[in-house]
């Protein structure tokens, strides 16, 4: 089949949001398409009192115009905000809907409780069209369960992927980290809702007491295997650093990633050259409990904490597909030194236990009482201070290397003699595209 895939944010560019058959559209494709929508939108506006569709309703009728134009069997289309209120709900008869994982975010849009978020991605759920979500919070559930009730659709809670059955054994999955195992068992119960309505019965995995999902197929399971999705659970290793990518920007998505985190890098140490130097390189943006997070991430033993605002590097030639240009850099500033000061915050363990070397059940590299703190103008600077030139991407002849005051090149010390750095990039995706737009760079081409 030929699909068509809607999602946000992006991480690198802007034209990862529209994909055909899983890749984003070309260049020339999404500049076509961009002015066959544009021009139109500009020559009616005066019917709309004179302004233009805001940047994601713009960004969602492209996408639905670009589908149309490559006539695709499939559209896979996320929501951007909520569901009930969000522009991409204009889709009056789906094929299925489905639910993920809920938490507390955009809470002035949405509301500051889990029932009032449930209200509001129930929004989507259609007139007899079926509807699939995971376990859920109690309270989130039962408001789920009502507005399908209301709506007069049928809902269904996916089962564990353990649960589905496959001749060669439990089903493996690309991406790292427990929570992805539910969001994998949706995607399924997706997809074979829409393969079922579309009579194709022959390509279907088995789950023990649930929908009738026929025989096994070696495309399910090696799709499963093969997933990939940057800045989610993403682990990159360049020589003797290794990236731990998580764009984790709620409460929830936050315990799962130093679950994931916690797990993963101590792996790496056990298996290491030596002592490994760990780093966080940390910022949220919006409304975000940026402190409540913060304080998640204690348990992870950090060498170090480092914060940056979403800038990719501090030049005027910074790719505007990632520039936020609602909010000045002073914000920007001002926010990562709050961060910084919860951290210390957090951190404050007392003098009686200064000098010592040990933290929880790992030695740690950095004596309590040395343990700092820094804050960087950007991101390109903050990867080239925690790296200190063992990543060549950071030092090639595309990155300028920005100097930095002898004090702040004196507190790396401790990075300089680790065996291994150990990076974990999180709290917001925007982060971690900025990141990933200087190691990865094929995805800045």
């Amino acid at each position: 089949f030929r699909t068509g895939f809607y999602s946000s944010p992006h991480l690198v560019q802007v034209r990862e949001r529209i994909r055909i058959n899983g890749q984003p559209i070309s260049k020339d494709l999404f500049s076509k398409y961009f002015w066959q929508v544009y021009g139109p939108l500009d020559e009616t506006k005066g019917d709309q009192g004179g302004s233009m569709p805001a940047y994601f309703r713009f960004l969602t009728i492209l996408a639905f115009h670009v589908f149309l134009q490559e006539k695709v069997d499939v559209a896979l289309v996320e929501v951007g905000i909520g569901g009930a209120f969000d522009c991409t709900n204009v889709i009056r008869k789906p094929w299925v809907c489905g639910v993920s994982s809920l938490g507390i975010d955009h809470t002035q849009i949405l509301g500051d409780t889990i029932e009032k978020i449930a209200w509001q991605k129930g929004g989507i759920f259609k007139l007899g069209v079926p509807a699939f979500t995971v376990r859920q919070p109690e309270d989130a559930m039962a408001v789920l369960r009502d507005r399908a009730t209301e709506i007069g659709c049928p809902l269904w809670v996916c089962p564990e992927l353990d649960t589905y059955q496959t001749d060669s054994g439990p089903l493996s999955l690309g991406l790292a980290g427990r929570h992805q195992r539910s969001n994998a068992s949706l995607a399924l119960q997706l997809s074979h809702t829409w393969l079922q309505k579309r009579s194709r019965t022959d390509a279907f995995l088995r789950v023990s007491g649930f929908s009738p999902l026929k025989e096994d197929s070696p495309i399910w399971v090696s799709g499963l295997a093969n997933t990939e999705w940057p800045g989610r659970t993403q682990t990159l290793k360049h020589g003797t650093v290794t990236y731990f990518l998580d764009g984790a920007h709620t409460m929830r998505s936050m315990q799962a990633c130093v679950e994931w985190f916690r797990e993963t890098a101590a792996r790496h140490e056990r298996s290491g050259s030596g002592p490994a130097a760990r780093v966080l390189l940390f910022n949220a943006t919006g409304e975000r409990d940026s402190a409540a997070m913060l304080k998640l991430l204690q348990p992870c033993q950090f060498d170090f904490a480092v914060f940056c605002p979403n800038i990719t590097e501090a030049i005027a030639s910074c790719n505007a597909d990632q520039q936020n240009f609602n909010v000045s850099v002073e914000n920007m500033l001002t926010r990562c030194l709050d961060n910084e000061r919860s951290w210390h915050l957090h951190n404050n363990r007392g003098e009686d236990n200064a000098t010592s070397l040990f933290i929880g059940d790992r030695l740690s590299l950095v004596p309590e009482k040395m343990a700092d703190t820094l804050v960087f103008p950007c991101i390109l600077s903050a990867l080239q201070w925690v790296t200190q030139g063992r990543d060549p991407v950071l030092t090639g002849p595309q990155n300028t290397v920005l100097p930095v005051k002898p004090s702040i090149t004196a507190k790396a010390a401790p990075l300089c003699e680790a065996a291994e750095i150990h990076v974990l990039v999180t709290g917001s995706l925007h982060l971690v595209g900025g990141v990933l737009k200087h190691l990865d760079l094929e995805s800045a081409k």
